[in-house]
């Protein structure tokens, strides 16, 4: 009867540790399975960060760029600007812009500068408007594809007398 008694003891003894035991073991596989959201959210959080990182450094990369080529159309105009006609304007005649002149001259700026462009006097020979188109490289946007943007100014030289 001892026997019975201590036997039956025992099993409810483990029953007993088993009820203890189980909970412990929910609670560590409810943490093992969060584990793996946390990763992916960190990853998804991390990866937005650098794209917003990319937009900034290369955003203003772009506006540098943009201030370039609109600096470069600029002096390509004046440059372009200064080619009159003397022969007309010597003897106090009409100030015109000479256009294959203007055009050489607007051309020869760009080549120095490296940018490439448009050279245009305009047909009543007043103004010449000089069109610039440069490629920026990106830095950060690359990492996802976009290794170029391209960037264009325009400028108008006008001639004034007086």
């Amino acid at each position: 009867m001892n026997r019975v008694i201590a036997a039956s003891q025992d099993s409810l003894a483990k029953k007993n540790l088993k009820i203890l035991e189980a909970p412990r073991r929910r609670r560590l596989c409810a943490v093992a399975r969060d584990d793996g959201r946390v990763a992916l959210l960190v990853l998804v959080l991390a990866f937005g960060v650098l794209v917003m990182i990319g937009l900034a450094v290369d955003g203003g990369g772009k506006m540098r760029a943009l201030k370039r080529a609109d600096s470069i159309a600029m002096e390509a105009a004046r440059a372009a600007g200064q080619s009159i006609q003397l022969q007309l304007a010597v003897p106090g005649g009409e100030k015109i812009v000479d256009p294959a002149a203007a055009i050489a001259a607007g051309e020869s700026y760009l080549a120095a500068a490296g940018a490439d462009g448009e050279v245009a006097p305009s047909a009543d020979g007043q103004s010449v408007t000089v069109t610039v188109t440069i490629t920026y490289q990106t830095q950060m946007l690359s990492l996802i594809g976009i290794g170029e943007l391209p960037v264009a100014g325009q400028s108008t030289a006008q001639l004034l007398t007086g």
